[in-house]
């Protein structure tokens, strides 16, 4: 009989990592805390590039691990060494003896409410992508008007911010707002709509092309220039100043909707598993792997590995990479 795996967290991460154990013959625990498979992924309404809905990829990856055991509304209380591996006490009730554990506990999107200049939670219609996605997905959100006139989107919000405590990029940030002013510009095909960023962080298979075909088939425009100030109009419309720092010239836009792209920061969930297996933690917050080049899945405890943006900012393709690799070097460890 094959050893005990347990896996705490059940985004991508986890599902994933979750389907290649199945395949190698263990029968994975899966911890997760919401009451539902997919974490943050799950919440979103299409992914870039390629459009996909994300209702497809998440139902295809719920039914690849339905034979695990899946503890859904679940938490873990402790966690401690033992002479074989480790000793997992769940809020369930439920105790598990695993010689290997995954921490696959994704992130914590960041709080748009710090950046106070932005007016989020004090403008009628000032949302965040998050927001938005849940708008997109058939949630009745009266900040989001029914005929906007002109949409803008704001960058890097509480990411390479060192104000807000978030340094790193996010990598994700700049392409879903290409993504989500795409889809603004399909259902509002008249709406004017902007991007204002800081630069644009384009990395990975077709993403360039993506940008491209925004500017070109969709009409979005981009302003190079982080916005300065953010006010609120007589009529309820939003006022952004802002500086074209390609053109040189000052900018003052009223818009019907601002969204806000709230980057991600570390989830301080785990603060306390790290504390409680003596696992370190890197200058960002988020985990410290064995290092950041060969060994990104690893960790310095024996038999606890990490998958996805418990240890950083990654792409779903870069998290589905990192569970794959995870599975197989726990299966590496197991069989030693």
């Amino acid at each position: 009989m094959k050893e005990n795996v347990v896996i705490i967290g059940g985004g991508v991460a986890g599902m994933e990592a979750a389907k290649q154990l199945l395949n190698l013959g263990y029968k994975p625990f899966v911890v997760e805390k919401s009451d539902h498979l997919g974490g943050h992924v799950a919440q979103w309404h299409k992914l870039f590039p390629d459009l996909t809905p994300t209702k497809d990829l998440i139902k295809k990856m719920s039914s690849d691990i339905k034979d695990a055991n899946v503890f859904l509304e679940t938490q873990l209380n402790t966690i401690s060494k033992t002479r074989e591996g480790y000793s997992l006490f769940l809020s369930n009730g439920v105790n598990i003896a695993a010689k290997a554990v995954l921490v696959a506990s994704g992130f914590q999107l960041f709080d748009a409410t710090k950046k106070e200049e932005y007016g989020y939670g004090v403008y009628d219609h000032v949302i965040t992508n998050a927001d938005l996605e849940a708008w997109m997905n058939g949630n009745k959100d009266k900040r989001v008007p029914r005929s906007p006139k002109a949409i803008g989107f704001v960058h890097c919000v509480g990411s390479r911010d060192l104000k807000a405590g978030n340094s790193q990029c996010s990598k994700v940030c700049c392409m879903t707002a290409v993504k989500q002013a795409i889809e603004m510009k399909e259902q509002f095909s008249n709406a004017e709509v902007y991007c204002f960023y800081m630069d644009l962080r384009l990395f990975g298979k077709k993403y360039e092309d993506f940008y491209i075909n925004a500017q070109r088939d969709f009409g979005v425009h981009f302003i190079r220039g982080r916005v300065s100030e953010v006010s609120e109009t007589i009529d309820g419309r939003v006022q952004v100043k802002a500086e074209d720092t390609l053109l040189g010239k000052p900018l003052k836009i009223q818009l019907d909707l601002l969204v806000l792209m709230a980057g991600m920061s570390c989830n301080p969930q785990v603060q306390g598993l790290a504390k409680q297996a003596k696992l370190e933690i890197d200058s960002d917050g988020f985990l410290k792997s064995e290092d950041n080049i060969y060994n990104i899945i690893g960790s310095d405890r024996p038999g606890i590995f990490y998958a996805g943006a418990c240890t950083g900012t990654k792409t779903v393709p870069e998290t589905v990479a990192e569970a794959r690799a995870a599975a197989l070097a726990i299966h590496n460890y197991l069989n030693e």
